[in-house]
């Protein structure tokens, strides 16, 4: 079925012929009558649309299983001259017949209340985001100096800015923005708070959030995109999942290419987990040591997403053996978590009796806590240290080359780079 925004064309495949059944209209009543048409034993295709899980769980109870394609693996198989919805539909029939349908994972209720919970939230922030930048260009329009507070939109920082000579008719502007902000930030904590009472049970959640840089926030989205780590069978898959793998690009004899990152995957957990990298950059620990070597190579924001490559391999690792962050810091994990059941409302306790988060009030505590994620940081600098880069492998392309007389001088520029190159994969800790 090639579905549309209020219709969806049927194609049926029966024994090698495919034959046209018609439109269905996207409407519940329509969807039923067509569900009870089929029998147990079909299989429905549909393409991953914006409604395709609403005519997934519509047709479910009335077929075998419904089936949802990756519409991009799904042009890149079957490139048709002629495109007709019937055509396209004909296709997905033939190609599940086939065993050759590029299929995408269905997640459960929970999991995909999870993302659209954070994806509203992803939302709303960017719109925040932008009202903020309006105000910010407002203020540079008029040559205002740049705010002496920390946030321009905090009390103090709101303050300044009702002080600040500019027209009428902006000053108008940046109240009605002010105003939209204060809405906005309304809905943000509604988000939060339908996040984080999800997130109070949830262990796989909780065990994330024993990363040095990973908040409630970055948790639940990675969970949200992730659902079931068992689809993934190794971290390689899950950070090809995120779109944080290079591509390569190599053809013949001549040796591999590797280029950006492909952001073939979800781009809101890739965006998440960069944030993620940027925070764990600057606390103590070993992810900082590997920002910071990298960052010394390659700069500053290839090193970033460096991190963020690492952290969901690690992600991968702990959610597959079920074992929290080793270095991680208890004072900060529990404050972590108390923030969390505070976001979700449940009462502050008051009285004698003191909680778990409360060793991250300590300063001596949380710097003994640094101390020893310092310590772990050193130790990655003096593991890393031993490494020295080690010229390429006599095999493969290179082997040809030298058959075909086609190597460069020993005295080449060229040549002398490729001998002070390293190798791609030295060990899984790099």
């Amino acid at each position: 079925m090639d579905i549309h925004r209020t219709f969806g064309e049927a194609v049926i495949w029966e024994n090698g012929l495919t034959r046209h059944e018609g439109r269905v209209e996207m409407t519940r009543t329509a969807l039923e009558g067509f569900g009870r048409q089929l029998k147990k034993t079909d299989e429905v295709v549909i393409e991953a649309t914006g409604n395709c899980m609403a005519v997934s769980r519509i047709l479910s109870p009335y077929v075998k299983r419904v089936v949802i394609a990756n519409p991009l693996q799904v042009k890149a198989i079957a490139h048709a001259h002629v495109k007709t919805d019937k055509v396209d539909a004909g296709t997905l029939a033939s190609l599940h017949a086939a065993g050759y349908l590029p299929e995408i994972w269905t997640p459960d209720a929970a999991t995909e209340r999870m993302r659209r919970l954070v994806a509203r939230r992803y939302q709303v922030v960017r719109h925040r985001t932008r009202i903020k930048n309006e105000v910010h260009a407002i203020l540079h329009a008029h040559l205002i100096p740049k705010c002496p507070h920390a946030d321009l939109f905090n009390k103090r920082g709101r303050d300044w800015l009702a002080r600040q000579p500019v027209p009428e008719d902006e000053r108008a502007a940046i109240a009605r923005h002010i105003r939209e902000l204060d809405r906005l930030g309304e809905d943000l904590a509604q988000l939060d708070r339908g996040i984080a009472q999800d997130s109070l049970d949830d262990k796989e959640i909780q065990r994330l959030l024993t990363i040095t840089g990973v908040n409630l926030t970055v948790a639940a989205g990675l969970m949200a995109a992730i659902g079931s780590i068992e689809r993934f069978k190794s971290p390689q898959k899950l950070v090809s999942y995120f779109g944080l793998n290079p591509r390569v690009r190599q053809s013949g004899l001549g040796p591999a290419h590797h280029g950006r990152i492909s952001k073939a995957g979800r781009s809101h957990a890739r965006a998440m987990l960069v944030e993620a990298a940027w925070a764990a950059a600057k606390a103590p620990g070993p992810l900082r040591a590997f920002f910071i070597r990298i960052r010394a190579r390659r700069g500053h924001q290839i090193a970033a997403v460096a991190v963020a490559r690492k952290l969901a391999a690690l992600c991968w690792h702990m959610l597959t053996k079920g074992e929290d962050y080793r270095w991680a810091r208890p004072s900060l994990v529990a404050h972590k978590r108390r923030a969390m059941e505070l976001a979700a409302g449940q009462p502050q306790k008051k009285g004698n009796r003191r909680g778990a988060s409360y060793a991250y009030n300590v300063k001596d505590l949380r710097h003994q806590e640094a101390k020893i994620a310092e310590q772990a940081e050193k130790s990655y600098e003096h593991f890393v240290a031993a490494w020295r880069p080690h010229p390429p492998k006599q095999g493969g392309c290179a082997a040809a080359s030298n058959r075909q007389g086609l190597n460069r001088l020993p005295g080449d520029a060229s040549s002398r780079r490729a001998t002070l190159r390293p190798e791609v994969n030295r060990t899984a800790e790099e």
